[in-house]
Formats: structure tokens, sequence, C-alpha cells
């Protein structure tokens, strides 16, 4: 039987701490420092807490931040594609000793959720990381934005997790770590696995990428973003119920799992696929769906430089592997989906199929047909969206 494929940098390292050391370590916080984390440092807290991150013990000091922001490559060579960091403004950055632990608190909701050992403290050039990272300097792109308005100061060290958020409590056992999908994949006799990454409701399009791969691989794992988003995109408990309203009417139960992971969008288009896949291969995936667009916004990135990416990646960098599927689309001519490389079609008999196009329809009061979305899901989110008016 094949061996699973392995974590990326070879061994799961989950940061989260539990049971008496959790308490003890809790009540050494409350001794320490505060520095307030943002919804994005916190979401990759949680990531490094499930191991998910894995080999990463801590957000990124100097060296491996350079490394990761001019060439994808951590100090020690492991490719790592955007930078894991924490910022906190020059002032308290300035005031604590180098080798100090700090408390690292939630922003939004007060709530503890790890302690930092402060390795490193240092500067960054906020308009090279969006130049090199999100390739554009534009405020207008969300994860630029998020970048910039960040303190000045990034300090890099080894964290302790105390936390994971609501997430276990608010998916349940939809809420998985690395360790537990890899668990479930061996359950069910799965070898080859292959992750589709989405933020939106699954419409045809994405079924017909899930399904191309489940002609392939023995199992799908759906692992939608659960964490923040923009404010024009589907919250997540209404995604959940489209997910779980398309897998029971429209999947084999047997080769499909639905799983959620908490982190926060970044809108960072290529290098963002390849993080996407980092992560998948710790979840034990071995394979990756990468479609039109993925993790892009706006015209910032070219349809498919997401899948261009890989290219530049040398062999042994990455265990897991990219299913790239082209312009997907409801022809009426075939009577079904079809992609640029199977239909002989003019785009006149095309329906091109897109989650910005499906949400701008629905938050006109406008319902989509039956070509670009399953019936199910199109009464949910219409339901949604006559309920914000």
């Amino acid at each position: 039987m094949s061996q699973p494929i392995a974590p990326h940098g070879g061994t799961l390292k989950p940061l989260l701490v539990s049971g008496e050391e959790r308490a003890s370590l809790a009540a050494q916080a409350r001794t320490l420092p505060e520095v307030r984390i943002s919804s994005r440092e916190t979401s990759d807290l949680i990531m490094l807490a499930s191991g998910a991150f894995s080999p990463l013990l801590g957000f990124m000091t100097r060296l491996d931040y350079d490394g990761v922001v001019e060439d994808m490559r951590l100090a020690d060579g492991t490719l790592w594609p955007m930078p894991i960091t924490c910022a906190a403004p020059t002032d308290q950055a300035a005031a604590l000793r180098l080798g100090s632990e700090v408390a690292l608190v939630d922003d939004e909701t007060d709530e503890l959720m790890g302690i930092l050992r402060v390795d490193e403290k240092y500067a960054y050039d906020k308009k090279r990381e969006a130049r090199l990272v999100f390739r554009t300097e534009d405020e207008k792109h969300p994860g630029v934005a998020k970048l910039y308005a960040q303190p000045d100061t990034l300090l890099g060290g080894p964290v302790r997790v105390l936390s994971e958020g609501p997430y276990p409590a608010l998916y349940g056992e939809a809420y998985a770590r690395p360790a537990e999908t890899r668990a479930l994949f061996a359950a069910k006799g799965w070898t080859t696995v292959a992750a589709f990454q989405t933020r939106n409701p699954i419409h045809r399009s994405h079924e017909y990428c899930t399904k191309i791969a489940l002609e392939l691989c023995d199992g799908v794992l759906i692992h939608p973003l659960v964490g923040k988003l923009k404010s024009d995109d589907i919250p997540a408990d209404v995604r959940m119920k489209c997910y779980e309203a398309l897998l029971d009417g429209y999947y084999p139960k047997d080769r499909v799992a639905l799983k959620v992971y908490p982190m926060e969008m970044r809108y960072g288009g290529p290098r963002e696929a390849v993080l996407h896949s980092v992560f998948r291969q710790n979840y034990g995936c071995s394979h990756i769906i990468i479609g039109r667009d993925h993790a892009g916004v706006g015209s910032y990135y070219g349809p498919f430089d997401a899948q261009k990416i890989f290219e530049g990646i040398p062999a042994g960098a990455l265990q897991i592997k990219t299913l790239n599927i082209d312009w997907t689309f409801w022809c009426f001519k075939c009577g079904g989906m079809a992609s640029t490389k199977t239909c002989p079609h003019p785009p006149a008999d095309r329906l091109m199929i897109s989650g910005t196009k499906l949400r701008e329809m629905l938050a006109a009061g406008q319902m989509p047909s039956v070509e670009f979305s399953r019936p199910e899901v199109l009464q949910i989110l219409m339901d949604y969206y006559k309920s914000i008016g």
C-alpha cells in the first residue's frame, strides 16, 4: 500500500498546549506584557497551534521573513511562500527585552491566545512586501490594505498557543486539525486525496472540478476557509449549509470529507495558492485543485497565474501535486458542464460561472439558473440575501 504524503518539512509540529501546562502558562501570561494581535495574526496563531503551518515554530524572524518575501524560502532553504508575522507598535517593541516573553491577546475578543518569546524585533518595508508578495502596492487590494494597517515593527520567535478561539465549539466535528484529517484518510483507506480550497458556496464549476478530482484520487477534501473574509463575501455559517446540502444530494458520501480551517483570507493570488498547497500537504492531501483565479481578487492576477507559479518551484521542494483545471462553464450545446479543453462550441453557447457573478445576481434579488448552481444551494443563498435586505 502506498504511504501517505509526508508533512511539509517532514514532521507535524502542533504548538497548542493543554491540561496542566496550559493552566500554568495562562497564569504566567497574566504577569507578562500584552501584545494585541489582529484577526489575521490570531488566525495564523491558530494554524500554528494545529500544526497546519509546520514546520514553523512561531512568528518569523528577520532571516526567515526576508527569505520568504524575496525568494519564497525560509533561512534553512525550506519552501514557504508568504510571511507569517506578528507586528507591534514601535514604541512598545522598543521596551521589550530580547529573550523575554509576551502574552498575545486577540484585539477583537480580548482572549489570551498564546505566549511569544521575543527572539528578534525588526523594522520592515511594507511596500516591498506588498510588491513582492501581492504583486501590487495598491492599497485597494484587501491583503495589501491589511498589511499597510499593521504596526511598524515585527516580533519574531517561537510561540506556545493556549487557545484555538471559537472554532472547535462553533464547528464541532467539521473542525479538524492535520493529525485528525490524516487519521480520517487512513481510516478510509485513502492514499491520494485532493483538497478543494473554497471561500464561496460551491457552484457548478466548482462541483465539476471536484468531480474531475474524484476520477483521479481516492477521495476529495472539501476544505472551506472560515476565518475572516471581505465584507461582501458570504458568511461561513451560510456557506456551510450550502456545502452540506450539496454533499448530501450530489456526492458519494464515502469519497468526500467536509472539514473547515480557520485561516484568514489574504487574497494573495499565486503566492497564496502555494501557501494553500503547503498546509494541505500538512493536512495529508496528495493533490490540490487549482482552478481559475485561485485566491485572487479583482483584476490583480491573471486567471491562471496561480497555476503558473508552481512551474518555478524546484522538484522536491513541495510534495503535494496540483490538479490544474482550465476555464469551466455550462455549455448549452453540450448539455452539461465542460471546459475549454473539452468543448468545441463558441462563447455564445457557454454560461460562464463565477462566485463573483453569483453574489452579484443574488444581491440584486435575481435567482440564478440551475445551470449556475444546484437549486438547493440557490435557495439557501436567496433566503440569506433576503434576510439581509
